[in-house]
């Protein structure tokens, strides 16, 4: 017989038709990630030994978003959806003959945290050895939840779905996640016990319950907060899921220094990595990938993706700053600013209304309303560099592959397709031809013919 241990196994077969798309219900983004690497992220805190996910017949997605994941997870198919009962059945290699703990949890259930999943496995290693623990809630709407059937002194008994349930249990509020941790001696025997003499002619995991206490076992209920067993099977679900995520998020970042001025309009990412005294603005919204340093400003309606920005800086209002971004101690990115690919350096200033893609901003360097970085010729991306303390005029267009160098400046309105040596004056534009009393003349109405 093989050590002690925790098997997690994570149901994920359901073809998720009610979401409305071709795409795999659990790999359907929440927080900038699939809910699924939610989960499994979660999970991966609780560190069980073994991890099993379980999936349908041409879902191969799925075992592949997870193949490279730390938990390491082994992947069986569960040929025919005959219920979560059978579910669990086509994963038993896995802990069959193992004396400690069974996890079964949902892929699309991913809000799940790290405390609920480890106080579960705690009532079901505690000395009162219950066979089964379920994870139980109290909905504000019971509907279609199966319902946890309690004796007089808080055992479970039996867990009822609702269309087999009678109308004295349709009563009870005490309501089934799903979410188990059982007994792993016990399991392949109870597994072997289920019938589908139900009204969805499935084999209901749930089952085991009343077929433990008839071998002499307890089985308990741990309650949990209702947003936190939440399903997702609908984009309805899948939006209110984010908002919940996202609250947790805003709380975290609050308590962690940062200042939201408007918390409930501000959108992060799963990895949005914050320092401390980092002030934000309302609708700001963060992609997947930034970093933030200690000190900086966020102004309004400001757009971040796989960006770094250093100590200092000040950004927005109405900014945007796209992958592969670099922005430097105390530089500032102003309103109607688009940055893509560059690195900005310390000191830097675009204040107005430009694009700068695949360029390289020397320090102290200032950058004019409207310029831009044009870095695509139709077939490939080219480099801008731009010299610390250089001064782009107003409009100046930058054809890369092109260098402005330490200290030149570049005169308004200007195009500029050649380098520009340290220290000198690029100018482009025409020149400017004036007729006097032009204005007057065109102005004086004409007689008639």
């Amino acid at each position: 017989m093989k050590k002690h241990r925790t098997v997690a196994i994570v149901l994920a077969a359901g073809l998720g038709t009610r979401m409305g798309s071709t795409l795999p219900k659990v790999l359907h983004p929440l927080g900038g990630r699939p809910m699924l690497l939610q989960l499994f992220e979660t999970l991966s805190n609780v560190q069980p030994d073994t991890t099993v996910l379980v999936t349908g017949p041409d879902m191969d997605p799925v075992s592949g978003m997870v193949a490279n994941h730390k938990l390491k997870p082994n992947v069986v198919i569960q040929e025919e959806r005959l219920g979560t009962g059978h579910a669990v059945t086509v994963a038993r290699n896995f802990f069959e003959g193992n004396t400690g703990t069974v996890l079964v949890v949902y892929g699309d259930t991913p809000l799940l945290t790290v405390p609920t999943m480890q106080s579960l496995m705690s009532v079901r290693q505690s000395n009162e050895n219950p066979a089964v623990v379920v994870l139980g809630f109290r909905p504000s709407e019971a509907g279609e939840y199966g319902r946890l059937i309690m004796d007089n002194h808080g055992s479970l008994q039996k867990i009822v779905e609702a269309k087999d349930a009678s109308s004295e249990e349709l009563n009870q509020l005490l309501c089934n996640s799903g979410i188990m941790a059982i007994d792993a001696i016990l399991l392949p025997f109870l597994l072997d016990q289920l019938k589908n003499d139900n009204a969805k002619g499935e084999y209901y995991l749930t089952d085991i319950v009343e077929l433990a206490i008839l071998e002499g076992r307890s089985c308990a209920v741990l309650e949990g907060d209702e947003n936190e067993v939440m399903g997702i099977n609908s984009k309805v679900d899948l939006a209110a899921a984010e908002g919940i995520l996202q609250k947790r998020y805003r709380q975290r970042a609050m308590n962690a220094g940062v200042t939201l001025l408007d918390p409930s309009t501000v959108f992060f990412s799963w990895d949005t990595n914050l320092g401390r005294n980092v002030s934000i603005g309302p609708n700001v919204y963060f992609g997947q990938g930034v970093t933030v340093d200690d000190d900086v400003e966020i102004h309004s309606f400001s757009h971040l993706e796989g960006t770094k920005v250093y100590s200092g800086a000040v950004i927005g209002p109405f900014a945007r700053l796209r992958p592969g971004t670099d922005i430097g101690r105390d530089a500032h990115i102003g309103n109607f600013v688009e940055i893509k690919n560059s690195v900005i350096s310390s000191g830097a200033k675009a204040n107005h209304l430009s694009y700068i893609g695949d360029a390289k901003v020397g320090q102290n360097a200032n950058i004019g309303a409207g310029t831009i970085t044009c870095n695509y010729d139709g077939q490939k991306k080219s480099m801008t560099e731009i010299g610390a303390g250089a001064f782009i005029g107003s409009n100046t267009s930058l054809v890369a592959p092109v260098k402005v160098g330490v200290g030149a400046v570049t005169g308004a309105g200007s195009v500029i397709t050649k380098d520009v040596e340290d220290d000198a004056l690029a100018v482009t534009r025409g020149s400017q031809n004036v007729v006097p009393g032009w204005a007057s003349r065109r102005q004086k109405p004409k007689g008639n013919d």
